[in-house]
């Protein structure tokens, strides 16, 4: 699934690729994610924003992320290491 970064003037209602891609596979009935890729268009790989982290969190705490720059750089990370010790589902659970 793809996604696209929307921007819009009010900044709080941007909307990052990451989650964009996320909301499409969530309507066409997938929750199960294997890994995710970000493209950035600039020199340096980039890696998802706070919110984005979070919301790939509720799906795949261990998910595999390939970060690529628009020059072919490559950096291969894991969700749990760019959100160590995040909240989710489970945490939702315990009591």
């Amino acid at each position: 699934f793809a996604g696209a970064n929307v921007e819009n003037s009010s900044f709080g209602l941007a909307l990052c690729a990451e989650r964009a891609a996320v909301v499409s596979a969530v309507a066409a009935g997938r929750r199960r994610f294997r890994a995710l890729a970000l493209v950035a268009g600039r020199g340096t790989p980039a890696s998802p924003c706070g919110a984005c982290r979070q919301v790939l969190h509720e799906f795949a705490p261990e998910l595999p992320i390939r970060l690529v720059s628009a020059d072919g750089r490559v950096r291969d990370v894991r969700l749990d290491e760019l959100l160590p010790l995040g909240f989710g589902p489970r945490d939702l659970r315990r009591s």
